[in-house]
């Protein structure tokens, strides 16, 4: 049976390991907070006392963590010294190109074989297992790869050589948090000039302005799938994350020498929900913010 060490179960991580142990692995889940690891622990996972004890005999090591510096040092400190030179280690946190880099390169002088593997579809893909992979890996390893992402995902993609699964993840989750934007000040202006929500989201998703954030993720509640609008904008993709990913993107366009005002404009928006205290709720509510029924 193949031996699962998942680092981190908490927001997205309980719903991957938990699909993973679905899937008849073993999986052995390590996460600072105790009531993470006991809702691991419920949906099917054993719970480790350590990284060091999850990781111990694994043939597969998956991360979820919150940024950069966590995930290098959790590699340095407690999975390159202690998982077996056979486990695949695949880092699914979305965190900056260059610490990606690091430590896949790390990894490799171990003698490991290693990806990072960022995801989108937030967190009710990632309880379903249809989430999106962006892989960057060498070429010989994908197959491996894919196979031990299975039972997490819709689809699993090969962005490139290391590194480049992060860079996929920022560029796409910056078009997301742009697109977000848009869709949200087209709903507020189209109730400003009388036009019913439900008669927009018809009128748009069949005509040029069609994307994904109107058509499978509609800001405006009761209006097209249910999506965190209906939930009161809980749950699904943190207004806090997005900024999080934003921040990334202006971070590697400063570094790369590429032009993103909307992107810049966008982070600055988003920071500004951020102050006002939503950065827990659904990055969407963005829409009640624009209308003014978000308070500050």
């Amino acid at each position: 049976m193949t031996v699962v060490a998942f680092i981190g179960v908490g927001a997205m991580g309980a719903g991957m390991a938990a699909n993973q142990a679905k899937a008849g692995r073993t999986v052995r889940a390590f996460d600072l907070s105790a009531a993470a690891l006991a809702r691991a622990v419920e949906a099917g996972c054993v719970a480790a006392g350590s990284i060091a004890e999850a990781v111990a005999g694994a043939d597969v090591v998956i991360t979820m963590l919150p940024a950069g510096p966590h995930v290098r040092a959790v590699y340095a400190e407690h999975i390159l010294p202690h998982a077996p030179k056979s486990a695949l280690l695949l880092d699914c946190s979305t965190i900056d190109v260059d610490s990606a880099r690091a430590v896949a390169a790390q990894a490799k002088a171990a003698g490991f074989v290693a990806a990072d593997a960022p995801v989108s579809g937030g967190t009710a893909a990632a309880d379903a297992g249809t989430l999106a992979f962006m892989v960057g890996c060498e070429e010989a390893a994908f197959t491996r790869i894919e196979e031990a992402l299975a039972p997490m995902s819709r689809v699993t993609i090969r962005a490139g050589e290391s590194g480049a699964g992060q860079a996929a993840k920022i560029c796409n989750n910056m078009l997301l948090g742009i697109s977000m934007i848009g869709t949200c000040e087209a709903f507020a202006l189209a109730e400003k000039l009388g036009l019913a929500p439900d008669r927009f989201f018809e009128i748009a998703s069949k005509s040029s302005g069609q994307c994904w954030s109107l058509t499978s993720y509609s800001p405006w509640p009761g209006v097209g799938p249910q999506t965190a609008s209906d939930r009161g904008y809980e749950g699904g993709f943190a207004t806090a994350m997005m900024l999080k990913d934003l921040k990334l993107a202006q971070d590697a366009a400063a570094q790369a020498g590429a032009s993103t005002p909307l992107g810049a404009q966008a982070e600055a928006l988003y920071a500004l929900l951020a102050r006002h205290g939503y950065g827990p709720k659904d990055f969407s509510i963005m829409l009640q913010f624009l209308r003014g029924a978000a308070a500050p």
